[in-house]
C-alpha cells in the first residue's frame, strides 16, 4: 500500500509540472503577438454534417466535453476504488477526511457568497473555490519526500478524492441546463447494457466502445454536463477481481500442466487445438483476475496526466490580461474566489477536523500533528483544474470568466507557496518511524 501510494504521489508531481508548463504557455500565448492564432485554434469548429444538419463543437469544447470525460472517468475509478477497497472503505478511518472535505467545500462557498450577495451572474460562481486540484496538491506534498508521514499522505489523498466527488455532484446538480429526459432514459438503458456486458465478462473493445460512445453522446444531449458520463461509466467497471484467487491458481496450474505434458512449441498450437484452448483459458482467467477498473485506471492515468489535463490547461488558461481586466480587480468575483481558496479551505478543513477529533468521533492518523494538518489544509486551496472547469460552466460573461481564472491562478500559487512554507517548517527533517 505504501509503495503504491508513494508511486501515485510522485507521478502526480510530474503531472503537476507538465500541467503548470501548459498553463503558463497558454497565458503567454494569449498575451503575445500570436494571440490571434491561440483564439482561432480554440474556436475552430470540428465535427461532421449529415445532410443539412451540422454537428459541430469548437476545439475547446471537444476538450471540455470530450477528452475531459476520460479525466472524470479516471477520477470516478479512483473514488470507487477508495470507497470499496481503499482508505474510505473503513468508516472509522474515512470519517475525518470525508468530513474535512465537506467543511473545506462549504466554507469556501460561503466566503464567495459573502462577496457576491448582490446576485446576478456573479452569484453563480460559488462552486469555483470548493474544488481542490488533486494533481497539484499531492504533487507539492510529494516534493517533501520521506519527511511526510504516511498518515498525512493518506489523509490528503482521501480528502482530495472526496473533494473531487463533491465537485462532480455540484456540477451535476447545480451547473446543468434543462434536462432532456428522453435522451437521459436512453443513457440509462445503455448503462444497464454496459453493466450486463461487464458482468458477462465480455472483454472485447469492439463491444464496449460503441456503448461508451452512445452513453457519452446521450449525456451530452441530455443537458447534464457530458463529463458526468465518465463518472457514471466508472461506477460500472469493477475494482475487485471477478474470481477468487484459489480459482485463478487452480485454473492456471491445471492448464500449465496440460501444456507441459503436450510438448508445447511455437508452432504446435496450429494443429493441437487442446493447446490453443488451454492458452486461451489462461488468457481469459488472467483477464478475470485483473479488475478491469484497476487496469483502466492504471493505463489511463498517464494519458490524462500528460495529455488530457495539459490540453485542457492549454485551451482554458489563456486569459488576456488587458486594462479592462486589470482595472476591474479586485472585484467581488476575484475576492470571493481568492478568499475562498486561500482562507476558506483551511478554515473549513481545520474547523471540521477539530470538532470531530475533540468530540472523540475521529482521531488524527499516525504521525500527524495539528501543524502538519494545517499545512495540508492550506495546500487544499490549490484549485486549478476543477476550479477553472467550474468557472467556465458558471459564467457566460467573458469578463467574469477572465476575472475568475486570474484569481484562481493567484489563489493556487498563494496556497502552494504558503502550504510549502508551513510544511517545510513543521515536518521533521527525517521521516519518523511508522
Amino acid at each position: 500500500m505504501k509503495y503504491l501510494l508513494d508511486r501515485f504521489l510522485h507521478s502526480q508531481t510530474t503531472g503537476a509540472i507538465v500541467l503548470l508548463v501548459a498553463a503558463a504557455s497558454a497565458l503567454f500565448w494569449a498575451n503575445s503577438t500570436w494571440s490571434g492564432s491561440y483564439f482561432a485554434i480554440n474556436q475552430q469548429q470540428i465535427g461532421f454534417y449529415i445532410g443539412d444538419d451540422a454537428y459541430l463543437l469548437t476545439f475547446g469544447d471537444w476538450i471540455k466535453d470530450g477528452l475531459m470525460v476520460i479525466f472524470f472517468f479516471v477520477v470516478g475509478l479512483e473514488i470507487k476504488r477508495e470507497v470499496l477497497v481503499g482508505e474510505l472503505s473503513d468508516p472509522r478511518k474515512a470519517l475525518l477526511p470525508i468530513a474535512a472535505a465537506c467543511g473545506g467545500a462549504v466554507v469556501p462557498a460561503i466566503f464567495y457568497a459573502i462577496f457576491n450577495l448582490s446576485g446576478g451572474e456573479a452569484a453563480r460562481g460559488w462552486g469555483i473555490p470548493m474544488a481542490t486540484d488533486i494533481a497539484f496538491a499531492l504533487g507539492v506534498l510529494a516534493l517533501f519526500g520521506t519527511r511526510v508521514p504516511l498518515g498525512l499522505k493518506v489523509f490528503l489523498t482521501a480528502l482530495a478524492i472526496v473533494d473531487d466527488l463533491l465537485a462532480i455532484l455540484v456540477i451535476a446538480f447545480f451547473y446543468t441546463s434543462n434536462i432532456n429526459f428522453t435522451v437521459l432514459i436512453i443513457a440509462a438503458l445503455l448503462l444497464a447494457l454496459l453493466s450486463w456486458v461487464v458482468r458477462r465478462r465480455m472483454h472485447s473493445p469492439g463491444i464496449h466502445l460503441p456503448i461508451l460512445i452512445g452513453i457519452w453522446l446521450c449525456i451530452l444531449l441530455s443537458g447534464i454536463h457530458a463529463t458526468i458520463a465518465g463518472v457514471l461509466i466508472a461506477m460500472i467497471y469493477p475494482v475487485q477481481s471477478s474470481i477468487k484467487p484459489e480459482v485463478f491458481f487452480d485454473t492456471i496450474k491445471t492448464r500449465i500442466n496440460q501444456l507441459e505434458e503436450s510438448r508445447l512449441t511455437r508452432n504446435s498450437m496450429i494443429d493441437d487445438k487442446k493447446q490453443l484452448r488451454a492458452m486461451n483459458q489462461i488468457y481469459l482467467t488472467t483477464q478475470d483476475m485483473i479488475p478491469s477498473g484497476i487496469a483502466m485506471e492504471e493505463n489511463l492515468h498517464s494519458i490524462q496526466a500528460y495529455l488530457i489535463l495539459p490540453l485542457f490547461a492549454l485551451s482554458s488558461a489563456g486569459v488576456v490580461v488587458d486594462n479592462s481586466v486589470v482595472s476591474s480587480l479586485p472585484d467581488p468575483v476575484s475576492m470571493g474566489v481568492f478568499s475562498g481558496l486561500v482562507f476558506g479551505k483551511p478554515i473549513g478543513i481545520m474547523l471540521t477536523s477539530a470538532v470531530l477529533v475533540r468530540s472523540g468521533m475521529a482521531k488524527l492518523g499516525k504521525g500527524i500533528t495539528w501543524p502538519m494538518l494545517f499545512g495540508c489544509s492550506v495546500l487544499a486551496g490549490i484549485g486549478f483544474t476543477m476550479s477553472i472547469f467550474i468557472a467556465e460552466l458558471a459564467f457566460t460573461d467573458p469578463q467574469l470568466i477572465s476575472e475568475a481564472k486570474l484569481s484562481i491562478f493567484a489563489a493556487s500559487i498563494s496556497a502552494a507557496v504558503l502550504g510549502s512554507i508551513i510544511l517545510n517548517w513543521v515536518l521533521p527533517e527525517k521521516k519518523p518511524e511508522c
